[in-house]
């Protein structure tokens, strides 16, 4: 087509039996179409759909452990946590310390660092232990295939 002033572009659409689009209000002068108005929303929609399945949505499970947790637990927990590494999710693993147990910081930062080194070979790690409050969390994430 080409560029016209606002009454002319408003009587061409009319003419056509289309409507005028406004397609880029900012730019200087604005920048509008002759279109079907439905059509484009639904081409609009369709587009962020498109992008929007394009996107990987990130899965965060999470495993908690005990100061004390024994080793038939810890076992059982980290088969969970190979699964989870498996499927393609982070893993948050924390050691939760009631009470007093909080004297037992060393105990959980070994717990949490040996689940890390058994799950090398699936994950790496992306956050060594920290100790926030009463939980101390590791986060492990899968490796690339």
């Amino acid at each position: 087509m080409g560029v016209y002033p606002l009454r002319k572009a408003l009587s061409l659409a009319e003419e056509f039996g289309l409507d005028l689009v406004e397609i880029s209000p900012k730019a200087s002068p604005p920048v509008c179409k002759i279109l079907e108005y439905k059509k484009f929303l639904y081409e609009q929609k369709k587009r962020e759909k498109a992008l929007k399945a394009k996107t990987s949505k990130i899965i965060i499970k999470e495993i908690r452990f005990g100061p004390n947790t024994d080793e038939h637990d810890y076992e059982f927990k980290k088969k969970h946590a190979e699964k989870f590494l498996k499927e393609g999710a982070k893993l948050k693993a924390f050691v939760f310390f009631k009470g007093r147990s909080i004297v037992f910081k060393e105990k959980g930062q070994i717990l949490l660092l040996r689940l890390a080194q058994d799950l090398e070979e699936l994950g790496k790690v992306e956050q060594m232990p920290i100790l926030e409050g009463k939980k101390m969390t590791i986060f492990i994430a899968p490796k690339k295939k």
